[in-house]
């Protein structure tokens, strides 16, 4: 979880609207980031656990489809994009995140 909320902090540096699984009820602003744990990884030695590697899916919902808060999450380490699509007018740009 730490490492979780590590994340939510830095993500934070490069905007304010960033939401860790949100609820249907919740209004979002825009540009936005959207995040939701895709996996937990394990490392095993000598079958016991010694490291967990956490993959997130973090999505950037953006009107600009050349977004600036996507490059930066595309040049942060260990992140691989995904795909791109448009809903409601919206530009989502999705990357896997291992932190």
């Amino acid at each position: 979880m730490d490492s979780r909320i590590k994340l939510q902090e830095f993500l934070e540096t490069i905007t304010p609207n960033v939401y860790f699984q949100p609820p249907s009820t919740i209004t979002m602003k825009y540009p936005a980031i959207v995040y939701s744990r895709k996996a937990i990884g394990k490392m095993r030695a000598n079958n016991i656990n010694y490291k967990l590697n956490n993959s997130y899916t973090v999505t950037v919902i953006d009107r600009n489809p050349d977004s600036k808060i996507a490059s930066v999450i595309n040049n942060m380490n260990y992140c691989e994009f995904d795909r791109q699509f448009v809903t409601d007018g919206l530009n989502h740009i999705t990357f896997s995140l291992y932190y």
